[in-house]
């Protein structure tokens, strides 16, 4: 599936990507690269200790406004990097992914399950790469 400025294939011969994420995204334009996001709220409290759903949302929140500030939107993103202290939590964050991501625009994604995050009480860190229109204008402040 293609926008404007990004692609998303399979591969033709490859494994059927089955929960929902394209094999191949390339775009044309400006690259993003947004850092791990956390459960973690304005002021540095983990959001839902305990409940992949609900730091899942705060995660996808975190990401949103970091792409935000870029000037890009969650149809911009071409790969997400899922880090999760268990495998089970993914459908959780497939959910969450899900209410922000058209099903459409699913991007390449990788899933890693780590031992911790920087903090006991975190379950999942996510972090995205993103490909913005070369016409569309830098957000203000931007160099």
């Amino acid at each position: 599936m293609s926008s404007d400025h990004i692609t998303r294939i399979s591969a033709p011969d490859g494994v059927s990507p089955g929960t929902g994420y394209s094999h191949v995204a390339f775009g044309t334009g400006r690259f993003i690269a947004v850092s791990g996001q956390c459960a973690l709220d304005e002021r540095g409290a983990v959001v839902g200790p305990g409940d992949a759903a609900a730091q899942a949302r705060q995660v996808f929140e975190n990401l949103r406004r970091c792409l935000a500030a870029a000037g890009a939107s969650f149809e911009d993103v071409v790969k997400l990097t899922y880090f999760v202290t268990d495998v089970a939590d993914l459908p959780a964050v497939r959910a969450a992914r899900d209410a922000v991501i058209p099903a459409d625009r699913l991007p390449a994604s990788s899933a890693v399950q780590v031992s911790a995050l920087f903090r006991p009480e975190l379950l999942l860190e996510i972090e995205a790469f993103a490909v913005i229109p070369p016409d569309r204008p830098a957000p203000a402040g931007a160099a």
